[in-house]
């Protein structure tokens, strides 16, 4: 069985290395769809919808409006910093895959005392048509 819920945020990020436009400042409206795949559990269900938003909402709460920033991108995480914006430090390049997989290792943390739950995939949309897609056994 596969049941699947999708969650929006506001981010900004900028990954510094990049040759084109994305060295700059900008935000995306983010998509995140979970599906999780397991068995039923006593209440006939993998997991109860709103126990999934509860756990997701705790993860992307930090990231909403926060500007995602690389730890070494020193000029931006200091002028975040500094300004008291909302910012949330990564030890990665932004890149949606980077994304992706930090939010799905997240979750496999949230989600590992539900014995049902076997798969887990994690379906990041920076925009309406580019996604980047991780997923795992828990």
């Amino acid at each position: 069985m596969k049941i699947a819920k999708e969650f929006y945020w506001e981010m900004g990020h900028r990954l510094p290395h990049h040759k084109g436009l994305c060295k700059n400042l900008h935000g995306h409206s983010y998509k995140m769809c979970v599906e999780l795949e397991g068995s039923l559990d006593k209440n006939n269900m993998i997991i109860d919808y709103f126990d999934l938003t509860k756990i997701v909402n705790k993860i992307i709460e930090p990231l909403n409006h926060a500007f995602l920033c690389e730890e070494t991108d020193h000029i931006v995480r200091d002028f975040l910093i500094n300004n008291n914006f909302k910012v949330y430090l990564v030890p990665f390049v932004s890149t949606a895959e980077n994304i992706a997989l930090h939010l799905l290792k997240l979750l496999k943390e949230q989600l590992k005392s539900y014995n049902n739950i076997e798969r887990i995939k994690v379906r990041l949309c920076e925009t309406n048509d580019v996604y980047a897609e991780a997923s795992d056994t828990i």
